[in-house]
């Protein structure tokens, strides 16, 4: 039972991220990425508010902190909310949510790797294979993992979009390290400025969205699990297990997509399992424990945000 409890959140977090890739691939139809992107964190930011309040309500400097940061989370929030999810929409339109979330799992190696550029973080030799490994996986998924590649070579724009995301997505984590806000404080406000963002554009353009009423659920399935329930339970992983380790928790969510999405009736090909595992591999590598050593002083600057 104690184990059941200081594993869940982790593995539940990543169940419900998961979700975003195939209930997202279904309402992409009923909603533009502008439109799902606005909608997803403005229905969010209440509910993360109110966990907010009652989760961090011992940091009584959670909102001095936030507004000392203002910039930061501006940068976060083009970053990680809007420019990440923008990509990972626009990619749902042309490619599988096995396919996206298979190529994501590449994120942690890529990490590791801005790590050494951008931190002066050190990574062993183990580490430099497991990244080029990974790279060779995505390789497989994005050139033989589409449904037509069984009459050759498949490159679909929704690949390398996803590609996009990722990278930003990357540079959101490195940029996260100078950060002393409260972890959910700083997603909630984030999320709070995503929403402001993005109001004046949705103003301009409009919102032409006629959606079903699967769309209505599947956006608030979006807004509930992935959006707010997925980073609390993140955030209580990472302060039970630590960072580290809930990180190896992420080789769950293509895993997960998987069994979400042939449950729904999608078809998995062989291409997509094998460059799946050659991924997980190659993320193994770069993430097992010594595989990267931290420079003292680039670190003690910018400590990692838990």
């Amino acid at each position: 039972m104690n184990l059941l409890r200081r594993y869940s959140p982790a593995v539940l977090a990543q169940l419900f991220w998961a979700m975003n890739f195939v209930v997202a691939d279904r309402v992409i139809a009923e909603f533009t990425p502008l439109e799902l992107t606005f909608l997803r964190w403005l229905g969010a930011f209440p509910i993360l508010l109110v966990i907010t309040v009652f989760i961090e309500r011992r940091h009584r400097d959670k909102w001095r902190l936030a507004a000392r940061e203002w910039w930061i989370h501006v940068i976060q929030a083009v970053l990680g909310m809007v420019g990440y999810t923008l990509l990972l929409y626009a990619a749902l339109e042309t490619t599988s949510p096995v396919n996206a979330s298979v190529i994501s799992a590449v994120n942690p190696a890529l990490i590791a790797l801005a790590a050494v550029v951008v931190l002066g973080e050190r990574i062993r030799r183990g580490g430099v294979l497991g990244i080029v490994i990974s790279f060779v996986g995505v390789v497989i998924v994005v050139v033989l993992g589409g449904s037509a590649a069984v009459e050759g070579f498949s490159i679909v724009p929704g690949d390398l979009l996803i590609l996009g995301a990722i990278a930003t997505w990357t540079a959101y984590v490195i940029i996260s390290r100078r950060i002393t806000t409260p972890p959910i404080t700083a997603t909630t406000v984030q999320v709070g400025l995503s929403a402001l963002m993005l109001a004046p554009v949705m103003a301009i353009v409009g919102i032409q969205a006629q959606p079903t009423a699967e769309g209505w659920w599947g956006l608030a399935l979006i807004i509930v699990f992935p959006s707010a329930l997925a980073y609390l339970l993140w955030n209580v992983a990472v302060t039970q297990l630590g960072p580290s380790r809930t990180g190896v928790f992420l080789n769950l969510l293509p895993v997960f997509t998987a069994i979400i999405a042939v449950s729904l009736g999608d078809a998995l090909t062989v291409w997509q399992v094998i460059g799946g595992l050659v991924v997980l591999a190659g993320v193994y590598l770069t993430t097992r424990p010594g595989a990267t050593v931290a420079a003292v002083d680039a670190r003690a600057e910018h400590p990692p945000r838990e």
